[in-house]
């Protein structure tokens, strides 16, 4: 499941290559993601306690919370916690924008982005 969920992200951050795109909305919400595919920058932020790293953490809370609406997340969740990321709240992140991250997690494990 960890590694569908890392091609998954690589396959949509392609459609963001050009420069341009890079502004975008969806690109912006879906770098948090970047944390959970290089597990050394993770370790990097957390260390730091930067606002990617916080973010990553209150989506993962978010996530641990909504198992009802998102299904998938529990094994999920269960793989990124063998790898010590852990879902941590620190409330810094808006709940719209959680949802959407989590609408996007959800595309990524449902396979819509798997080549």
């Amino acid at each position: 499941m960890y590694r569908i969920f890392c091609e998954s992200y690589y396959n949509y951050m392609k459609i963001f290559e050009n420069k341009e795109a890079k502004d975008e909305y969806r690109y912006k919400i879906a770098r948090v993601f970047e944390l959970i595919a290089e597990p050394q920058k993770f370790r990097q932020e957390k260390f730091k306690n930067s606002e990617t790293y916080q973010n990553l953490c209150d989506l993962l809370y978010y996530m641990k919370e909504n198992i009802n609406r998102y299904p998938k997340f529990k094994a999920f969740l269960w793989t990124l916690e063998s790898r010590q990321i852990e879902p941590v709240y620190f409330g810094k992140t808006p709940e719209n924008v959680l949802k959407q991250q989590a609408d996007l997690a959800n595309m990524f494990l449902n396979l819509v982005y798997w080549e």
